[in-house]
């Protein structure tokens, strides 16, 4: 005995359903007014992982340009030695 499966079209309620609209917090930077410095390493100590690497702005909620200037701030912290390159042992 053979089966038929019919296909189910879209049920309304998937058809109808809302977005999903999340609410993105204000960037630290721009909200605070505090300057990026590559000579203030426990304050870019924050943005860097137990590993090294440098946090992604989705998880520390800042805007692309701050972003950016964290990016180089750090990476020219490391070259002067204020920050390590890899976690410390």
């Amino acid at each position: 005995m053979k089966k038929s499966k019919k296909k189910e079209k879209n049920s309304r309620s998937k058809r109808f359903k809302k977005p999903i609209s999340r609410v993105r917090k204000a960037c630290f930077f721009c909200t605070n007014d505090v300057s990026i410095d590559y000579k203030k390493p426990e304050f870019l100590r924050k943005y860097i992982s137990d590993s090294g690497k440098i946090l992604p702005r989705r998880t520390t909620n800042i805007c692309a340009k701050h972003q950016r200037a964290l990016t180089r701030a750090i990476k020219h912290a490391r070259v002067m030695a204020l920050l390590p390159f890899t976690r410390i042992y």
